[in-house]
């Protein structure tokens, strides 16, 4: 598979220096949710992995996995929730899909679910529908890939941002790695950069309690 173009524009703006190949079981995938999965989360996934951007937003992993600390999270919860907040946000009134077609890839700190709507046959013309906590409408829907999504979030290219929390600022966007993101928690290091958290308790997974 070669490199998906918006995934390559995305990383000039997101370095994946803390990003890891998650070497999905693509099949497994497909057979746990019924559908295929497009390319650019395909490329992401193989050049960032799951993880966090900027500590405020999550993408999410196709299938659990075992954590270090805890599981890292994965499409199944988010996808219950967004379903579930179609139907008590008003069903088809709110957003006229059938709403096992909407499929969870990312969640924001806002709190805001970002989905694919899986109607098209070919995965690689769903557009991106947004569950906003704190935006109107409550559900919106972008032409554009998941991968294209980000770039112009963080691009800064929407005049009124489409979800309910800024997580980019103008400065670097940083990514880490679900792995490293627990491995630095564990450390007794803030998970976003790295640095000595002043904050971090005492733990006692860890050797003497430090």
């Amino acid at each position: 598979m070669g490199e998906n173009p918006h995934v390559a524009a995305l990383t000039r703006l997101m370095p994946p220096v803390h990003g890891a190949d998650e070497q999905v079981d693509w099949a497994a995938a497909e057979a746990r949710w019924g559908v295929g999965f497009p390319t650019d989360y395909r490329d992401f996934m193989a050049r960032y992995g799951g993880g966090s951007i900027n500590g405020e937003a999550v993408v999410l992993l196709p299938l659990p996995r075992e954590g270090l600390r805890w599981p890292p999270a994965d499409l199944a919860e988010e996808t219950a929730n967004v379903r579930h907040a179609w139907r008590a946000e008003g069903g088809r009134d709110a957003l006229d899909v059938d709403p096992e077609h909407l499929l969870a890839w990312g969640v924001t700190a806002g709190p805001d679910i970002l989905c694919w709507l899986t109607s098209d046959a070919d995965p690689d013309r769903w557009p991106v529908v947004v569950r906003g906590r704190h935006t109107s409408p409550t559900f919106t829907v972008h032409p554009c890939g998941m991968a294209e999504f980000l770039y112009r979030l963080l691009a800064d290219e929407y005049d009124d941002p489409p979800v309910s929390l800024v997580f980019w600022d103008g400065a670097p966007v940083r990514f880490v790695h679900w792995r490293e993101e627990q491995r630095r928690y564990l450390a007794g290091l803030d998970p976003v950069t790295g640095d000595p958290d002043p904050y971090a308790q005492p733990r006692p997974d860890r050797p003497g309690g430090a």
